[in-house]
């Protein structure tokens, strides 16, 4: 199954919690740079993740960079 028959808000929700997943820090890894989780991110569009919601990420990226700062400086 291809992620384009999962509902929408499942690809969109995969997408953000891989870009988490890149942005934070873990026990096991230090966090990525926003630019280059933003990478993987473009480097998966169309077979990792839907382009369509690789596309609206790209258009509000810097949301996505902000929230994290603002998340991970807690």
């Amino acid at each position: 199954m291809g992620y384009g028959a999962a509902p929408l808000p499942a690809r969109i929700v995969a997408m953000a919690d891989v870009y988490d997943a890149l942005t934070s820090r873990r026990i096991y890894k230090a966090p990525m740079p926003h630019e280059q989780a933003k990478r993987i991110i473009l480097d998966g569009a169309g077979t990792q993740f839907d382009g369509t919601v690789v596309t609206a990420f790209m258009r509000i990226e810097n949301r996505f960079r902000s929230i994290a700062q603002r998340a991970h400086r807690g």
